[in-house]
């Protein structure tokens, strides 16, 4: 194969010729062309920034597809067909982005032209002070005038996941026109001149439309409201596509729901065990009351960290580097944050969540009994080692241009994978500690059902608060936080139940590999972890030496049916 010039517009950007491995010389090159454009383009909605997209996609498409693709290792025709998914996912995404702004476009007429603004400042082109008033000054009168036309019972009222998401694009907007105004007040005297008073007028405007837009024609006076934005059935597929993942959003929740069954079958022994009869909901009341007491919390966790280290080790499951043994840290969660998610989030580090002295006296019982100590047990070792921790601990150094693929089923799946092969491996030693580990096992299976059920347009956030309360035993304010979580706009739809699914999919995969002799435990953790972030179907090629063909990778119906 000749030697592939990469965007040849550009002659300044090297050549690669058919060496071992070109594919990741190629990706790492067009990851920080997009990380630029991502840190250039920072507001959504931005028709510059869906243009640039484009056509940076367009060209890096053009290099990838003229290579000789029989010529490709194993490893470079994985990385081809990752590429190939990720663009063909993003033009669905930008596609999908214009649809959302065309619904929310009545209610938000002034967006694209305050929206140039920002993006001209980020261009460094030349602004004329007298005309940037004058669009501010329009930009205000729209604003009112679409505050008059839209009331919560016009005849034109938005759906209120509609007014929601224009609410929160008002906000962005604002804090985007501050940075704006800041960024020329004072150095551009005539600009200061021209420009303070329509940028205050119009400033008030927003913060008080996006208020409107929020409280008023979405319902979510509280701010504790949870207002959803279901995507529908045909954006799920898409999505379960791109992730290829091969069962229908309605197999899916079967699958769910069957999990949940198992839980409930091995809560109810927990229950015996513990002299409740099969009372698994006293099981877990039980197991909420032992919590450590204020100040003990970090210590805890601590404890908690290097025991799990110390038993993945003992066991021989995985290679644990010195660095990442040490390199982790504690820090505590905000009692704000806790109201997004009430319990741990881990990466880098681990974010702990407890009660402060802030808290009502309610709040704080909560928080205790949503973090007791079975709970947290089943948590830490998913945050840190052997799971997120040291996930990003390999991403850092194994592949990690990989990173441009990055799905949930990947990144959670790894996690939820550990805690069944700990379940597995004799990791709880006493019914409150099984009871911990089902409790979380039964909440990812309940993602599964109520994440889908409401994008399908099956359930309401309430149902979804409910079925986490009575089918899973959640404290309500812990249910409700984490069902805001989930459908606040944050993440991706299919998010949660990426963790139980692509934990089902790791396993499956674990068993495939290890069953048959060809890996050790060991050996089978740590090259998944040396392939870096993608569609565990990809994952499953390469860690059985397959080639993949051109034409794609064949359908994985991982629960074997």
């Amino acid at each position: 194969m000749s030697p592939v010039t990469l965007m040849p517009a550009d002659t300044s950007l090297p050549t690669f010729s058919s060496t071992n491995d070109l594919m990741p010389a190629l990706l790492t090159h067009y990851g920080a062309d997009r990380r630029g454009l991502d840190s250039h383009y920072v507001l959504p909605y931005s028709p510059r920034r869906r243009k640039a997209i484009r056509s940076l996609n367009a060209e890096w498409r053009t290099v990838v597809e003229g290579l000789d693709y029989e010529a490709l290792t194993p490893e470079d025709k994985a990385d081809w067909h990752l590429f190939r998914n990720l663009v063909d996912a993003e033009e669905r995404n930008l596609t999908e982005e214009e649809g959302r702004f065309a619904e929310m476009e009545p209610l938000v007429p002034f967006a694209h032209p305050l929206i140039a603004l920002e993006d001209a400042r980020r261009q460094v082109e030349f602004i004329d002070p007298q005309p940037a008033a004058d669009a501010l000054d329009r930009a205000l009168k729209l604003v009112q005038e679409a505050k008059k036309a839209h009331s919560p019972d016009g005849p034109d009222s938005p759906r209120p996941a509609v007014a929601y998401r224009a609410g929160r694009l008002v906000d962005r907007i604002r804090e985007a026109l501050a940075e704006w105004f800041a960024f020329y007040k004072g150095y551009d005297p005539l600009f200061s001149w021209w420009t303070e008073r329509p940028h205050a007028a119009l400033n008030q405007a927003l913060e008080d439309y996006a208020k409107h837009l929020k409280e008023r024609l979405a319902g979510a006076e509280d701010p504790d409201t949870v207002i959803g934005d279901p995507v529908g059935r045909d954006a799920l597929v898409d999505l379960l596509r791109a992730n290829m993942i091969a069962y229908a959003p309605e197999e899916l929740v079967a699958i769910g729901r069957r999990q949940m069954e198992w839980c409930a079958a091995e809560l109810r022994r927990a229950a015996v065990d513990l002299g409740l009869g099969e009372d698994w909901r006293a099981a877990i009341e039980r197991t909420k009351l032992d919590h450590v007491p204020p100040g003990e919390q970090p210590r805890y966790v601590r404890d908690l960290a290097v025991e799990a280290i110390e038993f993945v080790e003992s066991r021989d499951l995985v290679t644990v580097p010195p660095y990442a043994r040490t390199g982790w840290r504690i820090d505590m969660m905000s009692p704000e944050a806790q109201k997004v998610n009430p319990f741990f989030l881990g990466g880098p580090k681990i974010i702990v969540s407890y009660p402060t002295d802030t808290m009502e006296h309610a709040q704080k019982l909560m928080s205790m009994r949503g973090n007791n100590r079975g709970f947290s047990r089943a948590t830490v070792q998913h945050e840190l080692i052997p799971g997120h921790y040291l996930q990003a601990y390999s991403q850092e150094r194994f592949r990690p241009y990989r990173r441009l693929f990055y799905t949930p089923f990947w990144t959670e799946g790894w996690a939820l994978h550990w805690e069944m092969v700990l379940w597995e491996q004799g990791f709880p030693r006493t019914p409150e500690e099984r009871v911990g580990m089902l409790f979380w096992r039964s909440h990812r299976c309940a993602r599964i059902v109520f994440s889908l059920g409401f994008h399908l347009g099956e359930m309401t956030p309430q149902e979804c608060i409910d079925m986490l309360v009575e089918e899973v035993g959640h404290e309500r304010d812990n249910a409700a936080a984490e069902v805001r979580r989930s459908f606040r706009g944050d993440y991706d739809p299919l998010y949660q139940l990426a963790y139980l699914i692509g934990g089902l999919q790791v396993h499956a995969l674990r068993d495939e590999l290890v069953d048959s002799g060809r890996m050790t435990q060991r050996g089978f953790h740590d090259a998944f972890l040396r392939e870096n972030n993608m569609p565990i179907a990809i994952v499953r090629e390469l860690l059985a030496g397959r080639s993949i063909p051109k034409a794609g990778v064949a359908e994985w119906r991982f629960m074997g049916e």
